[in-house]
């Protein structure tokens, strides 16, 4: 019986996630945006972007509209000395990114003829036991991840190479993990 709850307020949980995620979908359709509103109203912001951009400080802004300094910061944010405008032709610098490798992947790997980078991540990379076998924890920019993802693809056989089961799946793992990261260009 006590099963037969259990499993009747799993079922309700599900049921009212998959609820909650609708009406936000549909609200979203709709145009609507989440979150919490702006302090600063969109009616004012001109004025204190304008404002701001005259000389008037942070601090005294603040004051003036009843906000705290932060909302303020929020509705210049754009205007302020230490943001970076993104040029859109420019490439997007990509950030290390750390993903744990299997052990059977590693293995191949550490035998394979590979790039100076590609070899650095490997070298530098910290093993973690996990009960039988291993992972080695990597960070490496993602194009490096993409790029010892290439040289393991052997490990799906073909060409001759016979495919080992726990090779394979090992490597559809790794495989599974850097195709969560961001996608670079076309």
């Amino acid at each position: 019986m006590v099963q037969t709850l259990a499993a009747a307020g799993e079922l309700q949980r599900d049921v009212q996630r998959e609820l909650t995620y609708d009406g936000l979908r549909a609200a979203e359709a709709k145009g609507s945006k989440g979150g919490r509103r702006p302090a600063v109203a969109a009616a004012k912001t001109d004025t204190v972007r304008t404002a701001y951009l005259e000389g008037r400080s942070i601090a005294a802004l603040a004051r003036d509209h009843h906000v705290s300094r932060a909302a303020i910061r929020t509705a210049v944010a754009d205007l302020l000395p230490d943001h970076t405008a993104i040029e859109e032709d420019a490439p997007a610098l990509e950030l290390p990114v750390t993903l744990d490798m299997p052990g059977k992947v590693v293995g191949y790997l550490r035998a394979a003829d590979l790039e100076p980078a590609e070899r650095a991540a490997l070298d530098q990379g910290a093993t973690v036991r996990r009960g039988q076998g291993y992972t080695l924890r990597v960070t490496a920019v993602p194009a490096v991840h993409r790029q010892l993802l290439a040289r393991c693809q052997p490990l799906d056989g073909g060409q001759g190479v016979p495919a080992v089961p726990a090779q394979r799946k090992a490597r559809r793992e790794y495989e599974n993990r850097v195709s969560t990261l961001t996608p670079t260009g076309p």
